[in-house]
């Protein structure tokens, strides 16, 4: 049986890809929650904050531990996959990729066992400097990484020579095109996916009468992060799609399902794309609007899919319907974020049992919302590595065969596996053992008993044979 080494080859680098990007856009917004919550408590000396600090330092050291595990690999696939694009692309991937680790792994692997293992025993400002730290580092490190995947996407700085990207401007190659829309929409969504983490754990924990003062002043915060983030990341979208328009075309066609060039361009709510025949099966749209979004004029022009030749146009179907997921989940969060306000000024936010269920049913909904962000940029880039230039096929490793790709990719898929469900076991018991009531989180030393080691949080004195409503 013949197998397609490229066609392995890129399932098993979107599959690490996308197992590895759900745990960094979590930790973002998280770190930035638990210096806030330590900056809060050095400044008021209120237990509340502190025992919310340190409940979701262990949420945090575990999805921290997941994304090194899961995502430390992932630069090994340059070399063993694509060391045609690893040898073109060195000068500048290499460097960037190395910034990452010396200005942002070494900052936050120094300071994390501060934040982890220091509270009690440096003084709070040490401590709060820590958690300040650590989510400075998680910044530094998506600035580098979204810098060099956004150049991938809109090239610039470099020039080609003998097949080698040889560096013109460092400034304009790490600031490219695309690379300041790109972070923004990141480091939103990180921060709206922590928000509705936390707010959905809240709520899970106000379900069950568990500590509210402490979850109550959790839940208000995120809802009110929400309430301005998620319309802000509609807004940071718009311009988003503005500048892919204007240097990946056939991407933004694709997702507009859109054919032919046209002007008064629909805006397509549903539709069955069929690459082979070039055309839509069945549509229904909103008359005029892609043009008025795309290009903020009622009749502004739209290229279409097929100004590209087939083989260079990126499968539509995968990325018209990954883009309405997105935006679905988007949209839906908005509508939560609102309904909170108006719960508020009822006074019933904290009383509304169906509002408090579904934001624990919302939990999953913004990693479901990156990962189809994630599906349309990489796959609404194909065929091209860079963007224009090195395709996927000139790009993967000469001698790689369709059995030695497919044997890699079984292994990364078992090996998460057992991350995955190591993660998740250690996730449940941190969120089922809850935070420490306030008598004995003023009273008990911690960490006396504890290995000093991230996931040893998951285990404190209260386990299965303690009465789960404790707080």
């Amino acid at each position: 049986m013949e197998l397609d080494p490229l066609v392995l080859s890129r399932i098993q680098f979107a599959f690490v890809v996308s197992f590895h990007a759900i745990f960094p856009v979590f930790t973002i917004g998280l770190a930035s929650y638990i210096a806030l919550l330590q900056g809060l408590f050095f400044k008021t000396q209120n237990p509340a904050w502190d025992r919310l600090a340190l409940f979701w330092t262990k949420v945090f050291a575990v999805v921290f531990g997941m994304g090194v595990v899961s995502g430390v690999v992932m630069s090994f696939q340059f070399g063993t996959n694509w060391s045609n694009f690893s040898l073109a692309a060195s000068n500048f991937i290499g460097p960037v990729l190395s910034y990452e680790v010396v200005t942002a792994f070494f900052l936050e692997a120094a300071f994390l066992g501060i934040l982890l293992f220091g509270r009690g025993k440096v003084p709070q400002g040490i401590h709060l400097m820590a958690a300040t730290i650590v989510a400075i580092g998680t910044f530094i490190s998506a600035f580098w990484i979204l810098s060099a995947n956004s150049w991938m996407h809109t090239p610039a700085g470099v020039e080609l020579i003998d097949n080698r990207f040889h560096v013109t401007s460092w400034r304009e190659a790490i600031f490219n095109p695309s690379f300041p829309y790109r972070f923004s929409h990141m480091a939103i969504a990180s921060f709206i996916t922590g928000g509705f983490v936390v707010a959905g754990v809240s709520a899970w924990f106000l379900l069950r009468g568990r500590d509210p003062e402490a979850n109550r002043r959790a839940l208000s915060m995120c809802l009110w992060l929400l309430l301005f983030l998620t319309p802000l990341q509609a807004v940071v979208g718009d311009f988003h799609g503005v500048n892919t328009l204007e240097y990946q075309p056939t991407k933004v066609a694709a997702i507009e399902g859109h054919w032919e060039t046209a002007t008064n361009v629909p805006l397509l709510l549903f539709a069955l794309p069929d690459q082979e025949a070039q055309e839509n099966r069945f549509a229904v749209g909103i008359p005029n609007l892609a043009s008025l979004i795309l290009t903020h004029s009622i009749d502004g022009e739209i290229p279409g899919i097929s100004e590209a030749p087939p083989e260079e146009q990126p499968p539509v179907m995968i990325v018209f319907w990954a883009f309405r997921v997105m935006v679905g989940i988007g949209l839906l969060m908005i509508a939560t974020a609102f309904t909170g306000l108006i719960l508020r000024r009822k006074d019933r936010i904290y009383e509304n049992r169906l509002f408090l269920k579904t934001l624990v049913g919302m939990i999953s909904l913004p990693f479901i919302a990156v990962l189809a962000g994630w599906i349309v940029t990489e796959s609404g880039r194909a065929p091209w590595l860079v963007y224009g230039i090195m395709s996927h096929a000139d790009g993967i490793t000469p001698s790689l065969t369709g059995w030695m790709a497919l044997f890699t990719l079984i292994g990364y898929v078992l090996v998460y596996a057992v991350v995955f469900y190591a993660g998740v076991y250690y996730l449940t018991r941190v969120v089922r053992n809850g935070m420490l009531p306030a008598h004995e989180h003023a009273s008990v030393d911690r960490d006396a008993d504890r290995p000093k080691r991230p996931l040893s949080a998951a285990h404190t004195p209260f386990d299965d044979d303690v009465d789960p409503v404790r707080s």
